[in-house]
């Protein structure tokens, strides 16, 4: 006997014919029948008959004797006549036909069958595997993952293997509803496990590796890694990016771990800031400038900037995703603590030729990044600590300036933006101590150019700070 057999005989004990969820309505089939259920050859009569026990009681060894008596009596049994040729094919039976039983010389058998009160039609899956004794037509007997997991059960209590593996070998290959999958998952502790693993290995990922990889990066779960590829296709591998986000922005936001999503979008904004730092150094270092003859070097600046552009319209997107879920503390951290890039990007707008020519949408893409965290920042969606605050009002807002400056004279909807902008940092400057306050309103006045009457929110920002400064000193010594 092959150790598959072996393993699925020493569970058999454990087993017991469990009533498939009830069916439509139809003839129920617990009395005997004036016609017994004949099948070819047959010379051996096999009685079903139905034991109340419960389903759960299959550690307890049934009173055969009285169950059958009881059974004949209120008429919950079915004959069968069988060929014993055909029930050879079960180990089960092939035992009790063997000459070590005394059942083998009567020509009859029995078999109990445990099923709740509930079940319509209790005999019908042990007719059906009975009937697969004689015919071997699996194709045509499992046509549903219920029909295999019917079946299965069944098929486990009389060791009938072909069977069982036919059973396992479509349900493999098959979709399962939810419901399905639970009781595959329920079935699944009673067979080897090789056979087990088939079946579970859809249902539940493989243990993650402890430890840090390779590199010194602690693995991905599978649900992040899924969700990190999500977002990568979004971003770079779909030609349909719009309707690609917004079903991508459905998942994330339906996604039941927090901390999952948190860590995946602050992995992908880590990925997208790198980036675009690596196009902007490129742009601003003079070894490039140097090095490289001038026709080359628009060519390649060209395709640094674009790039640049593509990868913070990303960026943003990434930022709309933090803030809806309320996760973009670390990216208000990130951002606050980018002077460098910052620097950079002033030296871009610095050379109105440049920008204009090549990426004229790029101020207002990084504006709107900025004012998307800073909003965040002071409506409470995002909470982080003053320094960081402090941060991304002094990195930005040499920025801001810049920016206001170049589409002041141009689109109105890009001016409001920067006038947003000048309001969500003037806001953020009023949570800030008092002097570090006193210090970043003084390099707000450039906000003041345009018109008194045009800039209330920088009025309101000094009357604070003003009230503020004629108070007496509290929480201290007077």
């Amino acid at each position: 006997m092959s150790l598959r057999k072996r393993q699925r005989s020493a569970s058999s004990s454990r087993l017991t014919a469990f009533c498939s969820p009830p069916s439509p309505p139809a003839p129920p089939s617990t009395s005997s029948s004036p016609n017994p259920h004949t099948f070819p050859n047959a010379d051996v009569v096999l009685r079903l008959f139905l034991n109340p026990s419960s389903p759960d009681d299959v550690d307890v060894k049934p009173d055969i004797d009285r169950h059958l008596s009881a059974a004949v009596s209120s008429g919950t049994f079915v004959d069968l006549h069988v060929s014993s040729a055909s029930l050879l094919r079960s180990r089960y039976f092939a035992a009790l036909l063997s000459d070590r039983w005394p059942t083998a010389a009567t020509g009859r058998l029995s078999l109990a069958v445990v099923a709740p009160p509930s079940c319509p039609r209790p005999f019908d899956a042990h007719i059906e595997v009975l009937r697969l004794l004689h015919t071997l037509d699996f194709a045509g007997a499992i046509r549903s993952p219920d029909d295999a997991l019917d079946l299965l059960p069944i098929a486990l209590l009389l060791l009938f293997d072909a069977c069982v593996e036919a059973c396992i070998r479509f349900l493999e290959a098959v979709p399962w509803s939810e419901d399905e999958e639970a009781r595959i998952i329920d079935l699944a502790r009673l067979l080897p496990a090789d056979e087990a693993a088939d079946l579970l290995a859809r249902v539940s990922p493989p243990p993650v590796a402890a430890g840090p990889s390779a590199a010194g990066v602690a693995p991905r779960s599978p649900s992040e890694a899924m969700l990190h590829g999500l977002i990568h296709s979004a971003i770079h591998g779909h030609p349909v990016h719009a309707a690609t986000k917004a079903f991508v922005a459905m998942l994330l936001k339906d996604y039941p771990s927090r901390n999952c999503v948190h860590k995946v979008l602050d992995e992908a904004f880590q990925s997208r800031l790198d980036t675009i730092k690596e196009l902007m150094g490129k742009y601003a270092s003079p070894d490039f400038r140097v090095a490289v003859d001038s026709d080359e070097r628009e060519a390649i600046q060209r395709l640094n900037l674009q790039s640049a552009v593509s990868n913070v319209k990303h960026l943003y997107w990434l930022i709309e995703r933090m803030v809806d879920l309320r996760v973009a503390d670390n990216a208000v951290t990130l951002w606050s603590d980018q002077a460098a890039l910052a620097t950079d990007l002033q030296k871009l707008l610095n050379d109105a030729d440049m920008w204009r020519n090549m990426t004229p949408g790029l101020p207002m893409l990084v504006t709107r990044c900025t004012l998307k965290l800073a909003n965040s920042v002071i409506t409470g969606e995002t909470l982080v600590p003053r320094q960081v605050r402090r941060m991304l009002v002094r990195s930005w807002l040499p920025v801001l300036n810049v920016c206001r400056d170049i589409v002041q004279p141009m689109h109105s909807q890009k001016s409001t933006n920067c006038q947003e902008l000048e309001g969500a940092f003037l806001q953020i400057i009023s949570t800030l101590p008092f002097l570090e306050a006193q210090e970043l309103l003084q390099q707000c006045l450039g906000f003041s150019t345009r018109n008194v009457d045009d800039c209330p929110h920088l009025v309101t920002a000094f009357k604070t700070w003003f009230r503020r400064a004629g108070r007496a000193p509290l929480g201290g010594e007077n």
